[in-house]
């Protein structure tokens, strides 16, 4: 069978592009609540009084819930109300839910409810943050409920800090002849999937909560209420349909709390809520920001000897993932590099922004733009190719990573490799910069990549393969369908193992906890690699029960038999054979006699040898292999109105194996569209008050349609050994090059330094006409 690697149709797409395809939103019942949220208009601000008398008489509305008497959550670090108490620390805080029959009367109700605030100051960015002299926002964060490696500092604004240290980077700087050093900012801004975030509750008559959401990750969504309230793990049940976009901010939980909160108010009636889109920018977790130096040292002819760095992620009001996106980000904190000498502290800083969830790279396009412009810093200084300076200090087998991790080809696939096919593809050789004339400069820039996942060390996940009486096999994984065609992935790797057509394999979109197996959470570019691994077991459990039942029927050991093609057969005589439909549920003799049942395969995978990170070094392994590429970015700039237009986008990835080559393309392209947009337009525009100024499609501006370049993509295939067909993870990584690469290209058209996020005409101009001080935007 050729069923790897070729490009078939996702499963779901007939429902999709039909419009059959049911999100969260699409069920309604008769007797479904609604529940309107109302939340705070300042960034940081004491509650004085809620007036909530005029809210109750409206007709329809069945409660007002306010805060207090609720457990603090978080996933690392307990420090979030799911409801505000006494005090508000972002602009767009739950400080109030209204549940009514309808969503008008619950909007009115929340439009009735009367609450007094007194502004108190805020802190407006993680530099501001870092200053003794700033607002405590958690006084009580020693007192917090925590895991054992989340390491927040009671007394200041850090929630976490996580410490590279690799070498001597006393002698790094020792046998360094030439250094650079960069400052780099961009602000939180947001995912934009195209389905808001929505969740709806219920607690049945036998005390079962149940509980549907637009989610990454149901299982977490189980374990963490189940932990917060004390509720017995098994009488929580979580639903997740198909999901209309998340590139992670569908990962942290928080409608999913709060729905539950208000169906217990209403005494367990169902009760939905429903993010506007307004709601989803500025109340639901972002995308984070960061604030960060980089200094790097080299020799002479341009072998990297040290880095040191700092990096201030904008956590915003309350840990939760932000504090592991800080942890992910100084994991691979000075890109695919050998570096001896790495001294880098990561901190996740507490703002009176919106607090962060992850965004598609988890961290890595976010340090990889401010890593990656220094080594552009440091190519234009040494007046070397940044190619050149980047090929030569690739990360290579036998090399270790800042958590001295050991690498193989196995591990971390081939870099100089990705190098070499940019080179070819985006045309280096022609010139970094061209000059058209009339002020019009045509520009390259690049970037290199790598990522690892910083993932539970016992996250696991589970298959189950159930046959029909037909001989089709139906599919079953808790991963989500995101978008990411992950569950037509694991048909194909099915179909292929059981040497069958992809139209027999029945794949279930619907993740239900009660009756899927468990998979961690559908993020880190993790689903293919874990629950393909599971498939392997799955199928193989199958393959073993149908050929034990195959045995007597054909009168042959189990070792001679093969499966395949619909039968069952003698492998040296293929002619001797029994249909898999025939002993699928068991098989049934002449007389009526019948012994089996239904073939139930079933597999479950463990991510082997991850490690806790060291507190002091962070040595340790976090993830199982490194994804390495490069990329690149073509524009054309007006040097005189400083407008640019992108004409081209390149990426090289190693993705150890194809697996379906449509959906791996559809994966990068849409990636770096996203990379392009996070760093040429997207940002929350804050004031005094820590508002966000942008928080409507008017003002917050993605790339639309018509406004893409030409989306170039090509991988490279070194086989990760211990991979399902040897294939690495590729969610994630066409996004993680491309602020750099932009930021690259333009700096180099400019003769400027470009360091500073979204880059817009207004900051190209003031970087060049303005001076450093117009330079953060």
């Amino acid at each position: 069978m050729e069923i790897i690697g070729q490009g078939y149709y996702r499963k779901e797409s007939y429902e999709k592009v039909t419009g059959k395809a049911k999100y969260t939103n699409d069920f309604e019942t008769n007797d479904m609540l609604h529940a309107a949220l109302v939340t705070s208009p300042l960034g940081h601000a004491m509650i004085k009084s809620i007036e909530d008398s005029d809210a109750k008489r409206i007709p329809g509305v069945r409660a007002v819930i306010l805060g207090g008497g609720l457990p603090l959550t978080g996933e690392e670090i307990r420090d979030r109300p799911p409801i505000a108490v006494d005090r508000v620390r972002y602009h767009g805080e739950v400080v109030a839910i209204i549940v009514a029959e309808s969503p008008f009367l619950a909007k009115r109700g929340a439009a009735a409810l009367k609450v007094h605030y007194e502004p108190i100051p805020v802190v407006n960015s993680p530099t501001e943050a870092l200053d003794p002299a700033a607002p405590i926002l958690h006084e009580n964060l020693g007192k917090y409920e925590k895991i054992p490696i989340a390491y927040p500092e009671p007394g200041t604004n850090i929630a976490n800090r996580t410490k590279v240290r690799k070498g001597d980077i006393s002698q790094g700087w020792a046998e360094s002849t030439v250094t650079v050093e960069g400052k780099f900012s961009f602000r939180p801004s947001d995912h934009v999937a195209m389905e808001t975030r929505c969740s709806y509750a219920q607690i049945h008559a036998n005390g079962d909560i149940e509980i549907t959401s637009s989610s990454q990750a149901p299982f977490m969504i189980k374990r963490m209420i189940g932990e917060y309230f004390g509720i017995p793990n098994g009488k929580i049940i979580v639903n997740t349909p198909l999901v209309g976009g998340a590139f992670g901010g569908k990962a942290s939980i928080q409608l999913e709390i709060l729905s539950y909160i208000a169906s217990k108010a209403v005494g367990g009636r169902l009760v939905k809520i429903l993010n506007s889109r307004e709601e989803d920018i500025l109340t639901s977790p972002c995308h984070i920001g960061l604030d960060a130096t980089v200094k790097l040292g080299c020799t002479d002819d341009g072998i990297l000897k040290a880095a040191e760095i700092l990096y201030l992620f904008d956590g915003g009001a309350y840990a939760d993932k932000s504090a592991d996106l800080s942890r992910a980000g100084a994991v691979d904190c000075t890109g695919p590099y050998n570096i001896h000498h790495i001294w880098c502290d990561s901190l996740c800083m507490y703002t009176n922004h919106p607090y962060a969830s992850p965004f598609r790279g988890f961290g890595h396009s976010e340090v990889l733009f401010a890593f990656e412009r220094t080594m552009d810093m440091l190519a234009n200084k040494l007046k070397m190719d940044p190619l050149e300076l980047r090929n030569k200090n690739a990360i290579l087998p036998g090399d270790t990573t800042p958590t001295q991790v050991l690498l193989n080809s196995s591990n971390v696939g081939n870099l100089p490799k990705c190098i070499s096919k940019l080179k070819q593809l985006i045309h280096w050789d022609e010139g970094q910069i061209i000059d058209s004339g009339n002020n019009i400069l045509r520009a390259k820039g690049i970037s290199c990549i790598w990522k690892t996942s910083t993932i539970d060390t016992d996250a696991s996940s589970g298959v189950i393969l159930t046959f029909n009486h037909d001989g089709t096999i139906n599919l079953m994984s808790g991963v989500v369908e995101i978008g990411t065609g992950t569950k037509t992935i694991l048909a194909q790797m099915l179909a292929e193992k059981m040497k069958m057509e992809m139209k027999d394999i029945h794949v279930q979109m619907n993740v239900n906890t009660q009756s899927t197996p468990d998979h961690w959470k559908t993020v880190g570019s993790r689903g293919t690699f874990m629950a393909g691994r599971a498939l392997l077991v799955a199928a193989n459990d199958a393959i073993r029960q149908l050929k034990r039942r195959a045995v007597f029927l054909l009168r042959a050991p189990e070792e001679d038999l093969e499966v395949g093609y619909g039968h069952v057969y003698l492998r040296d005589d293929p002619s001797i054979k029994i249909p898999i439909k025939e002993i699928a549920y068991g098989y049934k003799f002449l007389n009526g006699n019948a012994i089996g049942g239904q073939i139930i395969g079933r597999g479950t995978y463990t991510l082997r040898h991850i490690s806790d990170l060291d507190k002091e070094t962070t040595a340790g392994k976090p993830g199982p292999e490194w994804t390495v590429g490069a990329q690149g970015v073509e524009v054309e700039i007006d040097t005189k109105h400083y407008t640019y237009k992108i004409l081209k986008a390149v990426s090289v990835i190693d993705i150890g194996k194809v697996l379906n080559r449509e959906t791996a393309l559809g994966q990068v392209k849409g990636a770096m569209s996203i990379g392009l947009s996070f760093a040429g337009r997207e940002t929350f525009v804050f004031d005094s008050f820590g508002r966000v100024l942008n928080h409507q499609f008017r003002t917050y501006r993605p790339i639309r349609y018509g406004e893409h370049p030409e989306y170039i993509v090509d991988f490279v295939e070194t086989p990760q050994i211990d991979a399902p067909f040897g294939a690495r993870g590729v969610g994630e990584h066409g996004l993680i090059g491309m602020p750099a690469a932009l930021g690259n290209s333009l700096s180099a058209a400019l003769g400027a330094p470009v360091n500073y996020l979204p880059i817009i005409p207004e900051l190209l101009w003031r970087i060049k006409e303005g001076g450093p001080a117009g330079g953060r935007n």
